[in-house]
């Protein structure tokens, strides 16, 4: 096998090994059809520096910790201009305090709080002007802001992974767990959480166990003149 990696550097061998964990970490983005259009145009995904957001109009969605704090950090400490935090639902998955916290500043004034609901469009010229909020009672609501910034979570993606010819199935690499941890592709194995078998468990100690019988069928097929003796590590150590 030659893998190549983003720098270019290409490692020859005989087996490949993934793993890779639950993979990479993206987040999760609402089904609004032109959303790409305004990314790092107005719509962020994830909060690095909040004083990014001074003085400026934003919409927050979602209905979990992440989206409850944050808006309330930008009123509190008197960063956004304006703050609308819309969720679909018109209870809260977050923390009770922070529910609380939330409708507290609502009902002073402080924080435009739009439940049962959903943004649902995007518009602007270069760069974000405007959403169109789509609400289960009041119809179509229109909101002039400079920001949108959906916290729904991350989700894992495989990532290139995904595009090397393995058998897929619900993100995650399908292997021979009766024998050795080895994908569709003779030669390259999959262990840990990125790979999945009937009865797989995401457990630390599983992937130990894994790895283990995978380390058995790669020598084989590495050193395939040459015989292993498994001994007790007690008795013979570890090299």
């Amino acid at each position: 096998f030659n893998v190549t990696t983003v720098k270019g550097t290409i490692h020859n061998a005989p087996i490949v090994i993934i793993a890779g964990g639950l993979g990479v970490f993206e987040p999760r983005k609402p089904p609004i059809e032109n959303i790409t259009e305004f990314e790092d145009l107005g719509v962020e995904y994830i909060i690095r520096d909040p004083k990014f957001y001074q003085d400026k109009a934003c919409v927050i969605a979602g209905g979990g910790d992440s989206a409850l704090d944050w808006s309330i950090y930008l009123v509190e400490n008197n960063i956004a201009s304006t703050i609308s935090l819309v969720h679909r639902s018109a209870s809260f998955r977050g923390h009770l305090d922070s529910v609380q916290k939330v409708i507290d500043l609502a009902e002073r004034g402080k924080i435009d709080l739009i439940t049962e609901a959903e943004v649902t469009g995007l518009s602007g010229n270069g760069s974000l002007e405007e959403v169109i909020i789509t609400h289960q009672h009041q119809g179509e609501l229109r909101r002039k802001v400079d920001h949108f910034i959906p916290l729904f979570g991350l989700k894992p993606s495989l990532g290139p992974i995904a595009d090397w010819g393995l058998e897929i199935e619900k993100n995650a690499i399908k292997v021979n767990n009766a024998l050795d941890y080895q994908t569709n592709i003779p030669g390259i194995y999959a262990i840990g959480d990125v790979n999945t078998y009937p009865g797989k468990l995401k457990l630390i100690l599983c992937g130990f166990h894994e790895a283990t019988l995978m380390c058995q069928s790669a020598y084989k097929r590495i050193f395939p003149d040459k015989k292993y003796v498994m001994k007790y590590t007690t008795v013979g150590g570890v090299d």
